[in-house]
């Protein structure tokens, strides 16, 4: 498993050590339950002495320091098609908001050793979710907004997906969450907890933002079925509800940004009552894994979470 480190003071500011806290239980967590083998991106000497202080020799992690823009390795990395074979797209800085120095090489470092096959068409890894059989998810605001392949239509997409990662049937959402800057990544609102069954977040609060942008995803979901004809199984999951920032605006956390490890899934909660039923939830769900829900406040200041921050290579 590969996570990015919050490694630029100039980007995070007073969240960076913050972040930074939150990153390293995540690895520990991912190490330690999660039975994963972590390679630990960071950027600079700084950097790699942070990490190394707040892991202070935990086992199963491996510290690498490379250059890259930002810990958001979801998008920038290569994805894995099968261990030794991982395809690799363009990025724009999600439509041309944060074009940083370094984020076109993380796909080389990550699949160093491995056949990468290049397409040039623009795709992050978290605008798409899939079941391992064939069925992708995404929303339409994302994967057809013109900021990043201008003139896309469905049928564009659905071929470039079938073509570079074995695509068979493209479920489309519409929207994404508020105020979210990748515009809807799908792994906020909706995950393949496995062939067949999917969670989406159910509204927290009588204030929650999204509440509309989940009902509606709920009942689409509710009728597609997946590469193989199979009616989907809809999970509701508690969402976090209205969580603002410093500034409070609202912030697009969700505890649909979990990451699934070997041995464990390991969930972003916020500062409120509804993470722990979230917990409990994915507890029902992932009845052969532990489940652990650690904060990510600081890490949302920066508009993501640990499925963001995380790339799986297949062993």
């Amino acid at each position: 498993m590969w996570v990015g480190f919050p490694s630029h003071a100039e980007l995070w500011e007073d969240h960076l050590a913050p972040a930074q806290a939150e990153v390293a239980a995540l690895v520990k967590a991912l190490a330690g339950l999660g039975e994963e083998h972590v390679k630990l991106l960071v950027a600079g000497s700084e950097a790699r002495t942070a990490a190394q202080s707040l892991l202070d020799g935990f086992p199963n992690i491996d510290v690498v320091e490379a250059l890259f823009g930002d810990v958001w390795l979801r998008d920038t990395g290569p994805i894995f098609l099968s261990p030794g074979e991982a395809a690799a797209f363009a990025f724009n800085g999600w439509g041309g908001k944060y074009v940083l120095d370094g984020d076109e090489d993380v796909a080389d470092v990550i699949a160093d050793g491995a056949r990468l096959s290049r397409h040039d068409f623009i795709l992050e890894g978290g605008a798409i979710d899939h079941d391992g059989k064939g069925t992708v998810l995404t929303t339409r605001a994302c994967l057809l907004n013109p900021n990043r392949n201008r003139a896309w239509r469905q049928d564009d997409a659905e071929h470039a997906l079938a073509q570079a990662l074995g695509a068979r049937k493209v479920l489309w959402l519409d929207q994404g969450l508020m105020n979210d800057h990748t515009d809807g990544h799908v792994d906020n609102l909706a995950r393949f907890i496995a062939p067949g069954i999917v969670a989406c977040p159910a509204a927290y609060g009588e204030d929650d933002p999204n509440a509309m942008v989940y009902d509606a995803a709920a009942q689409a979901l509710a009728g597609f079925t997946d590469a193989d004809g199979v009616a989907l199984e809809v999970m509701r999951i508690p969402s976090p509800g209205r969580t603002l920032s410093d500034d409070h605006r609202v912030v697009p956390a969700s505890h649909m940004n979990f990451v699934i490890a070997n041995g464990a899934v390991i969930a972003p909660v916020y500062d409120c009552r509804a993470g722990a039923w979230a917990v409990e939830a994915l507890e029902v769900l992932f009845p052969r894994h532990k489940v652990v829900g650690l904060p990510s406040r600081a890490l949302i200041t920066g508009g993501g979470s640990f499925h963001c921050i995380t790339q799986h290579e297949p062993a």
